[in-house]
């Protein structure tokens, strides 16, 4: 077996805490479920699986070691992210206050998708992360890269998880929040997005 069961019972739940803190992607499915309902939101939620399995894969082949060791290319990731969170909040925060009698017409699938997928693969802490979290969970005497499949494959399984909590808790609250209600939420996400994004901008590696 690539990696042991009792290292997996630790491996679950530490790396589960990691999925379902609240960053961007996660708020976004959340409010993606509060405006379009559950199946929208994680089908949009779905868009982040591909960067991270190839952030992953990149950290098990050992480029992640490429970008931790490159500045430029390092500040070159941020700031393309940052720059897109800022943007997607920025049009979140900007968007018309609905009319309470008026239906807002839903954004496609794709573009939900695609949200998702680009604020995932802009933030190069999630390498950071594989780099420093993965590692912990491996037994160097082994070979690595059938650890790091089942390693992937958890925290991919974990992430979808996630997704589902958000966005069922996105669409449980979604009778409450009334246009304006709605509108405020919008504009919430939208500068929790904004934060982010100077967050990451201004955030030092370590």
């Amino acid at each position: 077996m690539p990696v042991t069961l009792s290292l997996m019972l630790l491996f679950v739940p530490a790396c589960f805490a990691l999925n379902i803190a609240p960053g961007p992607n996660n708020v976004l499915a959340f409010a993606n479920a509060s405006r379009q309902g559950f199946w929208a939101a994680m089908i949009g939620g779905l868009g982040r699986v591909a960067p991270f399995a190839v952030m992953i894969v990149l950290v098990g082949v050992g480029l992640g070691a490429i970008l931790a060791a490159s500045e430029t290319l390092y500040l070159a990731v941020k700031l393309l992210g940052a720059g897109y969170l800022a943007y997607v909040g920025w049009r979140m925060w900007r968007a018309p206050r609905p009319v309470p009698s008026e239906t807002t017409a839903p954004a496609p699938l794709r573009t939900l998708i695609r949200r998702d997928f680009l604020i995932a693969i802009g933030n190069p802490k999630a390498i950071a992360i594989f780099t420093a979290f993965f590692p912990q969970f491996t037994d160097l005497s082994q070979p690595l890269a059938p650890q790091y499949a089942v390693l992937g494959l958890a925290f991919l399984v974990l992430e979808v998880l996630a997704v589902a909590l958000y966005a069922g808790l996105g669409a449980w609250l979604h009778g409450f929040l009334t246009p304006i209600r709605l509108h405020r939420l919008n504009r919430g996400v939208g500068g929790f997005l904004i934060f982010s994004g100077a967050t990451l901008a201004l955030s030092e590696r370590h």
